[in-house]
C-alpha cells in the first residue's frame, strides 16, 4: 500500500470519526499513527543520524483548532526544527489529514516519551471538569525561561552568564578538509563524550578559519545530547567584564560560584586577556576548580598558548596540559567545498567558473569568502541579473583589489619563523642572538615592503619596538642583500611565498 493511499484512508477515517463523535482514545491513536507516518517519511528524507538528533526527542503534545502542537525539550531544538523542517512536517501531516491545518513546535518540560498518549487520560479528565483546558497549549513564551531539562534556575544561569549561540554554527554546517580535520575531530570527541577525554581542548588559528564555529557546534551538541547539563559559552572579553563588575559590586563570591558550577565552559579569544593579571588569575582558579570536578573546558585563541605574549606561565602550562588543536589556512579544495555547501544552503546554483574564481581569489579566511558569496547572491536577487563571472568581478571589485595585495604582518612573521625554524614568539622577544635577530629583521623588512603599515605600527607588532629599530632592520637587510647572494635569494623566496598569500 503506498504512503499516499494510506494517507487518504487516514483522512477519511479521521473525518468520519469527528462526525460520529470519535472518543479521546481513538483520536489519540489516530494522531499518533499519523505522526508515526510523518516521522517515517522524514527519516527516509533526512537520514538516520539527523532523524535521531532532531525527531526522536519530539512528541505530539496536543491539538487545538486544527493546529497540532509538537513538544521538544529545548528552545534551541524548537528554533532549529522550525527553521529547517517545519514546512515539510506541516505539508506531510496536512496530506494525511485535512483536519490538521497547521503545526507548531513548542517547548515543554513534560518529555515523558509517550507523547499524546501520556496526555490522553489527563486531557479527558480536564475536559470533564473544564472543557477550555482539554487541549491546553504550553508555548515557550508562556514559560518565561527556556528549558534545557534542568530545574528552571539552571537554564537561567547559562543564559545569564553566556552569550547566545548562533544556530548556523553546527557540526552539520562545518565543511571539513585537511586544514581543519584534526580540530573538527577533537571538537566532536569532546561534544559526544560523557567524561572529558582531554581537558582543556584548546583551538587556535587565524581569523575566520572556524574556531568560533566549532565552539558553538560543541555547545549546541552538548545541550542537545545532555539537556540536563549547564553549558556556558562566552568570549574572554565578556568573562573579564563580568569579573570586573563582580569586583565593583562586591559580588565576587557569587561570580566564582556561578562559573565554577557549570558542566561545560567555552571561552573564545583567550588572547584578549593577555596582560590582564587579575582576570588571568580568576580564570586560572576557575580552570582548576572545573578540572578537579571533571567538568569540560574548551578555549580558543588566534595563537597557540605558548605563543600568546602576556599570558602567565602557570596559565600557559594549564592550557597546554590538554589537547591543543590548530586550524590551518584553508586550501583551494576546502574553499571550493565551503562555497558549494553555502550555495546549497542559500538555494542558489553557482556557475563553476564563479566558484573556482572565488576559491582562488579569496583565500584569506572563510568569513570573507562567505561574505563575498552573500554579496553576489544578494546582487543577483535584488537587481535580477544572473550570476556570472563578469557580474561577480563587478560586485566584488573592492574586495578583490584588497585581496590582490593583502598580506598581514602576522602572516609575514609566521612564514619567516617557519622558514628559519624559530618560534613566532621570538619575533616579539628581546632575544638578540643572530639566529633570532636576523629573521626578525627580515620580517620587519618584508612588512615594510609588502604592507601599507607605517614604521611605528610595524615596530609595535614586533614587541613594541621603536620605529628607528625598523628603519635599521630595513637598511641592514638591503645591505646584506647586496653582498650575500644566498641571503638575497632567501629574502626573495620569502617575498614570492608571501606574494601568493591573500
Amino acid at each position: 500500500m503506498s504512503w499516499a493511499i494510506e494517507g487518504a484512508r487516514t483522512r477519511d477515517r479521521f473525518g468520519l470519526g469527528i462526525l460520529l463523535g470519535m472518543s479521546q482514545a481513538s483520536m489519540t491513536s489516530t494522531l499518533d499513527g499519523e505522526w508515526a507516518q510523518v516521522c517515517s517519511h522524514m527519516r527516509d528524507e533526512i537520514g538516520e543520524a539527523a532523524f535521531d538528533s532532531w525527531f526522536k526527542p519530539m512528541a505530539v503534545h496536543s491539538v487545538d483548532a486544527g493546529t497540532a502542537n509538537i513538544c521538544v525539550p529545548t528552545r534551541f531544538m524548537r528554533d532549529w526544527i522550525a527553521n529547517n523542517y517545519l514546512n515539510q512536517i506541516r505539508a506531510l501531516w496536512s496530506s494525511l489529514n485535512h483536519q490538521i491545518t497547521d503545526v507548531e513546535i513548542i517547548v515543554t518540560n513534560t518529555q515523558s516519551g509517550h507523547g499524546i498518549l501520556a496526555q490522553a487520560s489527563q486531557n479527558a479528565r480536564q475536559a470533564q471538569g473544564d472543557p477550555a483546558q482539554s487541549m491546553q497549549k504550553t508555548p515557550v513564551q508562556a514559560q518565561g525561561a527556556p528549558s534545557y531539562g534542568r530545574p528552571q534556575e539552571m537554564p537561567n544561569l547559562a543564559d545569564q552568564l553566556g552569550a547566545q549561540l548562533d544556530p548556523r554554527y553546527t557540526f552539520d554546517n562545518f565543511v571539513v578538509g585537511k586544514p581543519n580535520e584534526f580540530a573538527h575531530a577533537a571538537s566532536k570527541r569532546v561534544a559526544e563524550a560523557d567524561i572529558p577525554p582531554f581537558n582543556p581542548l584548546f583551538l587556535y588559528g587565524g581569523v575566520g578559519l572556524g574556531k568560533t564555529h566549532l565552539m558553538h557546534a560543541i555547545a549546541h551538541h552538548m545541550r542537545l545530547v545532555h539537556p540536563n547539563r549547564t553549558v556556558v559559552y562566552l568570549s574572554a572579553e565578556k568573562f573579564m567584564y563580568r569579573f570586573i563588575r563582580a569586583l565593583r559590586e562586591q559580588k565576587t563570591v557569587d561570580f566564582k560560584e556561578q562559573f565554577r558550577s557549570v558542566d561545560m565552559l567555552l571561552i573564545d579569544d583567550v588572547q584578549f586577556i593577555a596582560g590582564k593579571e587579575s582576570t588571568q588569575e580568576e580564570l586560572f582558579h576557575t580552570f582548576n576548580s572545573l578540572v578537579d570536578q571533571g567538568r569540560q573546558i574548551v578555549l580558543s585563541a588566534d595563537k597557540s598558548p605558548s605563543d600568546i605574549e602576556g599570558l602567565e606561565d602557570r596559565l600557559k602550562s594549564r592550557l597546554n596540559h590538554g589537547l591543543v588543536a590548530d586550524l590551518h589556512a584553508t586550501t583551494y579544495e576546502l574553499r571550493l567545498g565551503i562555497l558549494l555547501s553555502k550555495a546549497e544552503q542559500l538555494g542558489v546554483e553557482l556557475p563553476s567558473k564563479v566558484t573556482e574564481f572565488l576559491a582562488y581569489k579569496i583565500a584569506s579566511n572563510v568569513r570573507e569568502l562567505e561574505g563575498a558569496l552573500n554579496r553576489i547572491v544578494a546582487h543577483s536577487q535584488l537587481v535580477g541579473r544572473p550570476i556570472t563571472l563578469e557580474t561577480s568581478q563587478e560586485v566584488l571589485h573592492d574586495l578583490l583589489r584588497a585581496n590582490d595585495r593583502r598580506v598581514t604582518i602576522e602572516e609575514i612573521q609566521k612564514k619567516v619563523a617557519e622558514h628559519f625554524n624559530i618560534r613566532v614568539s621570538d619575533m616579539h622577544s628581546a632575544r638578540r642572538a643572530r639566529s633570532v635577530a636576523r629573521p626578525r629583521q627580515i620580517a620587519m623588512y618584508l612588512s615594510k615592503q609588502l604592507t601599507s603599515r607605517s614604521l611605528p605600527e610595524i615596530g609595535r607588532k614586533f614587541g613594541g619596538r621603536d620605529h628607528t629599530t625598523v628603519m635599521h632592520a630595513v637598511k641592514k637587510v638591503e645591505e646584506l642583500g647586496l653582498h650575500d647572494r644566498d641571503f638575497a635569494e632567501d629574502v626573495e623566496l620569502l617575498r614570492r611565498m608571501l606574494g601568493g598569500v591573500g
